[in-house]
């Protein structure tokens, strides 16, 4: 059976992410589609909208055949280490096609870029450090270095799925099992626009989650960008956001001294300090970014340091789990359990389908994760890890 990998999100699942599961099918002619699905907190440091299970389950009832859960300690990452777990993932699973989603490009022309960025990684960093302005933010500066090295490269490394899709292709590149790149481009929304498309029926996920935030709990405009089966598993829930999460954020900050801040996973240049001054009069966690923020010291930097905090993610932790790879298995359709069958003895990452005593040496960072998401869900009615099954596309028939 041929299996073609996404990796993703689904914050949430909406009718851009249908079309691009449809393509990817068809244009790879692949048997089924494998998602590595980031769980509960994400690649831009953010909790999730609604619960990794949920988002599983928007995923297989709109055509995912395998969702597996991208670990917390690849999904909260920059590009290049998010891209690092889930290839390593999907090249594990036996996928011979990855298909993502850009701003442009093709299958061909991505691989050429990760080739010529690999071969001239070291005059590219050599300039992004010494001669690039240090006030830019990443990303321009990464532009800036790369068009100076290379300035015949064709692909925009300031779009944020070309940055992703670049970060994919140079993993890929960097092994033997070789995938096939399959690019879908993005159609109707750009990746960050903010508002709802009136002209489409397809908007960012930026657009939908704002949206919904403003407009609970009957948010019936951005349902209309969203499958039905979607739109279900969100009504009447109590979205997560980081506010909810500011008073555990600001009791870790205020109860840890500075040497427990600076055992943080990422936590530099001094950092540990601004954050203890900046907790001191912060009222919320939109207050507190806003802070310590700068063009060097990105939100998106910040969350993700935030999250590593709000997890007691310590460098050690993120080491044993990048030594030791498991997945967990989130739901899967009939296609995808036969898939499972064939596959799960010699996979080359640990296959969870439970979490009990035996499997949860192996998840022990995402369960923490778990408890911690739950306690600003307050209608949240079940452990994320313990006693949970995957979800079965029959299910999902039965209780529409």
């Amino acid at each position: 059976m041929k299996a073609c990998g996404i990796i993703a999100e689904y914050n949430p699942f909406h009718n851009g992410h249908l079309y691009q599961l449809s393509e990817a099918k068809k244009r790879s002619g692949a048997d089924l589609i494998i998602v590595v699905m980031s769980g509960n907190f994400l690649q831009r440091g953010e909790p999730a909208l609604v619960d990794k299970w949920r988002r599983a389950e928007m995923a297989i009832a709109g055509g995912a055949d395998l969702v597996v859960e991208l670990p917390v300690a690849y999904s909260v990452q920059p590009a290049d280490i998010f891209a690092r777990g889930a290839v390593q993932i999907l090249k594990a699973l036996d996928c011979t096609v990855l298909s993502f989603g850009a701003e442009s490009g093709t299958g061909d022309e991505f691989k050429e870029a990760a080739k010529m960025l690999l071969d001239h990684s070291e005059q590219i960093d050599t300039v992004f450090k010494e001669a690039t302005p240090k006030s830019q933010p990443y990303a321009a500066r990464m532009e800036t270095a790369v068009n100076q090295v290379l300035p015949n490269f064709s692909l925009d490394v300031n779009r944020p799925n070309n940055q992703l899709g670049i970060a994919y292709a140079k993993e890929n590149a960097r092994s033997d099992q070789f995938l096939d790149l399959e690019v879908i481009t993005r159609v109707q929304a750009e990746y960050l626009d903010q508002s709802l498309n009136s002209q489409g029926t397809i908007a960012s996920a930026t657009a939908i989650r704002k949206a919904l935030l403003c407009e609970q709990p009957v948010p019936h405009e951005a349902f209309s960008y969203v499958p039905d089966r979607t739109a279900q598993l969100l009504s009447n829930r109590s979205y997560m956001y980081w506010e909810k999460y500011w008073n555990l954020l600001k009791y870790q900050i205020l109860t840890s001294s500075i040497e427990e801040l600076r055992t943080i996973y990422q936590m530099e240049e001094g950092l540990e300090f601004l954050l203890k001054k900046a907790i001191q009069s912060a009222k919320t966690f939109e207050g507190f970014i806003e802070a310590i923020k700068s063009k060097r010291m990105t939100r998106t930097r910040l969350q993700r340091l935030c999250t590593y905090v709000l997890l007691n993610l310590k460098k050690e932790d993120i080491l044993e789990a990048h030594s030791n790879p498991a997945t967990r298995i989130l739901g899967f359709s009939s296609v995808g359990q036969q898939y499972l069958g064939k596959i799960k003895d010699q996979s080359g990452v640990h296959l969870l389908t439970k979490i009990d005593k035996k499997t949860k040496k192996f998840w022990r960072l995402d369960i923490k994760a778990g408890n911690v998401y739950q306690l600003a869900d307050q209608m949240g009615d079940q452990q994320q890890d313990f006693a949970r099954i995957p979800v079965k596309d029959i299910d999902i028939k039965l209780h529409p």
